[in-house]
């Protein structure tokens, strides 16, 4: 019998479009479980989809924050650990985590396992109770809550002093996403050329890692002229204005190849989400070079396979291949240096009960991250 022990203030979806701020229960940590003290977690368009569904759930899915109570059979964390939380959480025995595909765990992954896109997957924990009711919580983490109840594996550990929450709140999805896809997937070769399309919060990881990984040029595309400013301050070398009426990107694809001497990119990244784009990067790439397509387009699209002549290669990565153990303190050792900018990133810090708000800039396109602090 688990014993409910804690009151912990969330954003609740409640299944039908909406969401409300209300308290949840959280029983004591079992063996193999961590409690946690939320004290950031970033937003994506993935949390504003998670209004849709169709059950209610603790929202949230990036996040970080201090450890205050461990399980019995824990010995790898103690009270006080600060931690980065990770959604896709590896077994560590499947085949696919023994591949050193961990990011599509073959046991735990709530998108790859599951089989049915982002929805919360396998909720494993009966320790989070609303109005009475156990409740699943957003890629078995929410982070939109004072606190969130988690296997050990959700977790990687940060010895950093005067840790900014904020900034490590963010790398658990879209910085991972598109540092990963540039570093882990495409392996990107320094001196190269790389189109990046869309320039949100994806896109600037993306455009950023190519800088980390020494592209000599990085063209960044976007329809929001205000989007392309901050492009450059990530690294981009050049930039397009494309126009919304451009349809797939063809004439932008001629600007591109302008730019390039008459030839297309080694690398372009497709981060707009946006299914009409989803062969556009093809349309970027010289011959023999490679397309990746960033954002997660799970819907039909048609292609003109003339875009794959000759030799080209077209990738679809999950998380920037993410290994949490291993990406999580590269990244924070390049945001120690300078070299990874996400302080830069979070356009708007938001309390709890300003979640609204913060979803209307997200959808507006007002900020490059959002993120929740919780005092």
């Amino acid at each position: 019998m688990i014993t409910m022990t804690m009151q912990s203030k969330s954003a609740i979806a409640t299944g039908d479009g909406n969401f409300v701020i209300e308290n949840v229960t959280i029983a004591d940590p079992q063996h193999d479980e961590v409690l946690v003290k939320i004290k950031a977690a970033g937003l994506c368009h993935t949390d504003y989809d998670s209004l849709n569904w169709g059950k209610p759930i603790i929202m949230g899915h990036e996040g970080a924050g201090v450890v205050i109570k461990v399980g019995s059979a824990i010995t790898d964390f103690i009270e006080g650990d600060q931690v980065i939380l990770n959604w896709a959480t590896p077994c560590m025995t499947c085949f696919q985590c023994e591949e050193g595909n961990q990011h599509i765990c073959e046991n735990n992954s709530p998108v790859v396992a599951g089989g049915n896109g982002h929805t919360p997957g396998h909720a494993h924990l009966e320790g989070t109770k609303w109005n009475d009711n156990v409740i699943e919580r957003s890629f078995n983490l929410g982070t939109l809550s004072e606190y969130a109840l988690v296997k050990k594996s959700a977790l990687v550990k940060v010895q950093e002093k005067n840790l900014n929450f904020s900034a490590a709140a963010i790398v658990s999805c879209g910085v991972m996403t598109g540092y990963g896809s540039v570093v882990n997937s495409a392996k990107l070769e320094a001196g190269s050329s790389a189109v990046v399309l869309g320039c949100g919060g994806v896109g600037l990881n993306v455009i950023q890692a190519c800088e980390i990984s020494g592209a000599g040029r990085i063209i960044a595309i976007d329809i929001n002229s205000n989007k392309l400013e901050l492009a450059k301050q990530f690294g981009a070398t050049d930039i397009i204005l494309a126009d919304k009426n451009d349809a797939g990107l063809n004439q932008t694809a001629e600007k591109v190849k302008v730019l390039l001497g008459g030839r297309g990119a080694d690398y372009a990244f497709e981060c707009t989400a946006i299914p009409a784009l989803g062969a556009a990067p093809l349309a970027m790439i010289r011959n023999a070079g490679t397309a990746i397509q960033v954002s997660g387009i799970e819907e039909k699209i048609t292609i003109d396979m003339r875009l794959f002549e000759w030799d080209k290669i077209y990738i679809n990565p999950l998380y920037g291949k993410c290994r949490p153990q291993i990406d999580f303190p590269k990244l924070m050792r390049l945001y120690k240096k300078g070299d990874l900018k996400l302080d830069e990133m979070i356009t708007k810090e938001y309390q709890l009960d300003e979640l609204g708000t913060a979803f209307d800039d997200l959808l507006k396109g007002r900020n490059a991250k959002g993120v929740v602090v919780f005092n």
